[in-house]
């Protein structure tokens, strides 16, 4: 059997690897208006309090390789390589695309580090890549949309939960809650009938049933600082919420929109929401994120496979 050169655009948003590279980080996110020194500072200031900067660079490029090695560990129909595309900071994905085109590949399937799709989001990877794709012209590329159905993904978080679960005593599990967060998006995506809010709620409803909890909740983190309103209910008012009617002792702390250990997760969560769930009396907990863990790693892996089975079939 002829092995086929595949390549693997994995997408993900980047975070500063230095200090130096936060005024230039936050300028692209703010499609090139550079942030006043306030905002710069107040960055700066939550990178600090998660130890100077986000994890995020080397998790993603671990990610990364830990797909590529799994995907040509248990098929031998295609050889994959691995190419990083960031939306933020270098590589950009446009690099990576350029890159793959620089090495001979023909064909590629990308994905972006984002269970959930978003035209808002996510499509703006895809269109980033298959943009470039095509100014260069001779590779072709797959992208996945969305990947938060696949089984491994749900079993991941199915774990972590029963991971928490072992700390709490179990006449307290009662008075239990998993609170599911995603990053929240402006609201005007409904306008369109953006699918992100409903594969949120379908991802902790599966997450939910297949770990048998019973008090869950959902809410939105991490809204933008913009005029335009922002999906909510925002974490911390479903803190405050849950409380004031059940009075839960214990919130079980579950990000499913991101998928490694970065800043909306180390200071969002696990220094906002803690402060806010200690001062109530109650208990916060937050499992480990999926960073390379081999059952969301499979996860991904099925995903990708699935798209080159579709395409193989389509090119038929």
């Amino acid at each position: 059997m002829v092995t086929k050169k595949i390549g693997l655009l994995v997408m993900a948003y980047g975070t500063p690897y230095q200090k130096e590279d936060i005024s230039s980080y936050y300028t692209a996110i703010r499609h090139g208006r550079k942030p006043s020194d306030e905002q710069i500072a107040d960055l700066e200031r939550r990178y600090e309090a998660i130890g100077g900067l986000s994890p995020l660079a080397k998790l993603t490029r671990q990610q990364a390789d830990a797909l590529a090695e799994r995907l040509n560990m248990i098929q031998p129909e295609y050889e994959f390589h691995a190419y990083l595309g960031l939306k933020y900071i270098h590589p950009f994905i446009e690099d990576a695309v350029q890159a793959m085109h620089d090495d001979g590949i023909e064909h590629a399937v990308s994905l972006a580090l984002a269970p959930h799709y978003s035209r808002f989001s996510v499509q703006s990877y895809i269109d980033r890549a298959q943009s470039k794709a095509e100014e260069l012209g001779g590779i072709s590329i797959t992208s996945l949309k969305s990947w938060f159905d696949q089984p491994g993904f749900i079993a991941f978080w199915q774990k972590a939960i029963q991971s928490s679960l072992v700390g709490i005593p179990e006449n307290e599990r009662d008075q239990t809650v998993v609170l599911f967060t995603a990053h929240s998006l402006p609201e005007k995506i409904l306008k369109n009938g953006d699918p992100y809010p409903d594969q949120i709620h379908e991802t902790a409803q599966r997450i939910a049933a297949k770990s048998g909890i019973e008090h869950y909740a959902q809410a939105w983190q991490s809204a933008g600082k913009t005029g335009d309103p922002w999906l909510g209910p925002d974490v911390l008012d479903q803190i405050r919420i849950l409380y004031q009617n059940s009075g839960y002792k214990h919130f079980i702390f579950c990000p499913i929109g991101f998928v490694s250990e970065h800043l909306e997760v180390l200071y969002d969560n696990d220094q906002e929401c803690r402060k806010l769930v200690e001062s109530l009396g109650a208990s916060y907990h937050r499992p480990q994120m999926p960073d390379t863990d081999p059952t969301f790693i499979d996860a991904l892996a099925s995903a990708v496979l699935h798209a080159c089975e579709e395409q193989a079939t389509l090119s038929k």
